[in-house]
């Protein structure tokens, strides 16, 4: 495919821009409720300014933390050619680009939004790979389900420069990155100073990553769009329990026998605000006070509860995790709550992992590294994070060496905590360990041959001979 000339690559662009459009209302409604703007309850014409205060306290952030616990079981810690113990060669890109804590970004992106995009680009020294949200880059595939690459993407932004902002739109082929800058409403946009970057990759640049695998190409979703009628929900439960503690978990006052006193108009006004710190006096001995009984909280308090638990179990994140109650649990107790959650990492774990395997591929590619193009059975290591304590790990890793002869080495790796820097640090120290012990056995053997003979022994004492 020939380069795009500027007319084309604007027009591309507008193209692009729109298409953007259909999707950018759902992705900024999650975005909102991942920032704690959630939809407000209903508000009755003429509510006080304390009606509506305790509305913004009526905000339980819940759905963040749904995300935060499926993220942090989920760490790359290498990428392994077939067979190999070793990290190909791509994984010093991975390195250069900081991605041992830029990954965390791209897979919360793909957990919030459905979806999340990395930018393979060609640099010195080494490639350069960019994390992009779904509100900042879009991609255009021929098939969303079945195609490996793109045909377009386009990166929007808006950029700060000394004459204040400007807009800057990427777009991405196969064979080149077109940077155009225009006003902040998207108008006159143009290339800008060295607007054309060649690649010459033969693909879009660019790599999706999806929370499912959706084939019916309704498009993907994340964790978060189907949670947010139940944070609605316990949100109005959380308001209805503020309302209920404010005005009547405390002990409403009444009177009778009491003329109310009057304004200057002559119209009645409430004789008594009734308050915390507030006392009832009257002079008429026939004026009675009493009070109400305070409204019971328990009901409140269980509906707010069932709520987190009907949250926990769509998301298949434990309760314990969004209550905060965990009480004398047992190992298999842990192992079973955990149950549902862990299925659902080790999914994530295979899509994600495509997602890297595949940016590696075109890592190396664009380092001109044309093996680790075409190895396509290299894999991504992800770090075992199941919440198991270090004896019960130990013990059982050693009952596979001891009992299935698996070598101890290949098993250093699944020790909880454990990095891969960790892992090859090991096994340099024991392979110089080996070394020297070969080197000393030799030693011993050499010096065992130049040491002289023992003395002979002393000879037996002859006997006298009579002749």
């Amino acid at each position: 495919m020939p380069l795009m000339g500027e007319d084309e690559a604007v027009s591309t662009a507008r193209r692009l821009l729109k298409l953007r459009e259909v999707e950018q209302p759902r992705l900024q409604r999650i975005a909102d409720y991942m920032a704690g703007k959630h939809a407000s309850v209903y508000v009755p014409a003429g509510a006080r300014a304390e009606y509506r205060w305790l509305i913004e306290r009526a905000k339980v952030k819940i759905l963040p933390l749904v995300v935060t616990v499926v993220s942090q079981n989920m760490y790359v810690d290498g990428y392994r050619p077939k067979g190999a113990d070793d990290n190909a060669s791509p994984w010093q890109v991975w390195q250069a680009n900081r991605l041992d804590a830029r990954q965390h970004g791209v897979h919360r992106a793909a957990l919030t939004y459905g979806a999340a995009y990395v930018v393979v680009m060609p640099g010195k020294p080494v490639p350069v790979i960019t994390p992009f949200s779904p509100r900042r880059l879009t991609a255009l595939y021929a098939d969303p389900v079945n195609d490996e690459w793109p045909i377009y993407a386009i990166e929007d932004r808006l950029e700060n420069t000394a004459k204040g902002q400007r807009r800057v739109v990427r777009v991405y082929d196969d064979q080149a990155r077109y940077t155009l800058v225009g006003n902040v409403d998207g108008s006159g946009l143009k290339l800008g100073e060295n607007g054309v970057m060649r690649h010459d990759l033969g693909v879009c640049p660019v790599v999706r990553f999806v929370n499912t695998d959706d084939l019916d190409g309704d498009g993907v979703i994340g964790e978060v769009e189907p949670l947010i009628d139940a944070q609605d929900q316990l949100n109005m439960t959380t308001f209805n329990l503020l309302m209920a503690q404010q005005y009547a978990a405390f002990r409403q006052r009444w009177v009778t026998g009491m003329a109310p006193p009057q304004d200057d108009d002559g119209n009645p006004i409430e004789p008594f605000r009734s308050r915390v710190d507030g006392l009832f006096v009257a002079e008429d001995a026939d004026t009675k006070f009493g009070e109400f009984s305070q409204t019971d909280l328990k009901g409140y308090l269980d509906s707010r509860e069932a709520t987190i638990r009907h949250i926990s179990t769509l998301s298949q994140v434990p309760p314990y995790h969004l209550l905060g109650q965990m009480v004398n649990l047992s190992a298999e107790a842990l192992a079973a709550a955990r149950d549902g959650l862990d299925r659902k990492i080790d999914e994530r774990e295979s899509l994600f992992g495509e997602g890297w395997e595949q940016a590696l591929r075109l890592a190396g590619l664009a380092a001109g590294d044309q093996g680790a193009w075409e190895d396509t059975q290299a894999q991504v290591v992800w770090r075992d994070t199941s919440a198991r304590s270090l004896a019960q790990t130990v013990d059982a890793l050693g009952k596979l060496v001891t009992m299935l002869g698996v070598p101890p080495q290949e098993l250093w790796e699944k020790i909880p905590g454990v990095t891969q820097t960790d892992v090859e640090r090991w096994k340099t120290t024991a392979e110089q360990g080996d070394s020297l012990g070969r080197l000393n056995g030799i030693i011993e053997k050499q010096m065992s041959q130049l040491e002289p003979a023992p003395a002979a022994a002393a000879a037996e004492p002859v006997a006298d001979v009579v002749l």
